[in-house]
């Protein structure tokens, strides 16, 4: 009778995957996060505990969804100023 209401929470998934000799591949689910820079975590903590040639990790969410996000983590970057300092090489617009 009643609708709870749905919580629009953005999930990232850090997804395992497995190359086999055979030419196939395997995906599975690592990790959930509920932020980049938790999953961007989870996935650098795998990837230095794993001893597996074959096995690598990435990032996924839903696409349209993850790209707004990057775009609005690039855009505040740009405007704090941290962006120019990882990247010396860009100069920024407002300095001569």
């Amino acid at each position: 009778m009643f609708k709870k209401k749905k919580e629009n929470k953005m999930v990232w998934l850090v997804i395992e995957k497995n190359s086999y000799s055979t030419g196939s591949e395997r995906f599975t689910v690592a990790k959930k996060a509920y932020s980049l820079a938790e999953a961007v975590g989870f996935k650098d903590a795998l990837n230095k505990l794993n001893d597996v040639i074959d096995q690598t990790y990435f990032i996924a969410t839903e696409i349209e969804s993850g790209f707004n996000e990057i775009v609005k983590l690039h855009n505040k970057s740009v405007e704090d100023g941290s962006y120019y300092e990882r990247h010396p090489e860009v100069k920024r617009p407002d300095v001569k």
